[in-house]
């Protein structure tokens, strides 16, 4: 096989590669959450993904606060080997009828803080909170976090996305409850992100192949034309 043929099918692999490489990981880059039986009126189980976006330093501790103006009666933490748990509990600024119940102070922050390893380099973990009753007549609840990396650094998942803007840099973790609750990082979610980064992975393997595809063929000579 000559020589640039080889070399133009690398190119196009390494390309195909990089786009589907590209767009996974935009798509799991965020602090998210997600319910797989959240509903209004109803308890739940959340599901926050961490993701440690750093190559040489570890996630000790998230902190997850929870909506005042529409607060949870029932707070309950996953207990995970190798975390502490701690619930703040806080007065609301106004009281806030939840069933038939009025609250007049509820759980306000959820922090969870590694006692050996946390989270290492480039890789994930989830946390969970059992809460309820869960409003109705409310599309969507933010769960800002705060994330503490192993040297210090702090990230602050707390920006709120505004219409026709761009999804901000640090989106607070939101869950849509209208909407079959699926993970999200602001008004995007993760699920709709996973699946244009399979459609956008898949096409560019489909071009690179294609690509190659053309490249292989064998050229036909002037001579050989003029047959």
């Amino acid at each position: 096989m000559p020589k640039r043929y080889v070399l133009r099918a690398v190119a196009i692999a390494a390309a195909s590669a990089l786009v589907v490489i590209g767009a996974a990981s935009s798509a799991s880059a965020h602090v998210t959450v997600s319910s797989p039986d959240a509903k209004p009126g109803g308890y739940g189980k959340l599901v926050f993904r961490v993701p440690t976006e750093s190559d040489n330093t570890s996630t000790t501790k998230l902190v997850v606060s929870l909506p005042t103006d529409h607060p949870f009666a029932s707070v309950g933490a996953q207990v995970k080997d190798g975390w502490k748990v701690e619930k703040k509990e806080e007065k609301l600024p106004a009281p806030v009828k939840v069933g038939d119940v009025t609250l007049t102070k509820a759980i306000t922050t959820v922090t969870w803080t590694a006692t050996a390893g946390g989270i290492p380099p480039n890789d994930f973990d989830e946390f969970a909170l059992s809460v309820g009753t869960l409003p109705n007549g409310v599309d969507a609840l933010r769960f800002p976090a705060v994330q503490t990396y192993s040297d210090g650094s702090v990230v602050k998942w707390v920006d709120v996305a505004k219409d026709g803007a761009p999804e901000p840099e640090h989106p607070a973790p939101t869950l849509k409850l209208a909407a079959a609750i699926t993970p999200v990082a602001a008004t995007t979610t993760e699920g709709s992100s996973d699946t244009l980064a399979r459609w956008l992975g898949g096409g560019g393997l489909l071009v690179g192949l294609l690509g190659l595809a053309f490249g292989l063929r064998p050229r036909r000579t002037a001579a050989e034309s003029g047959k």
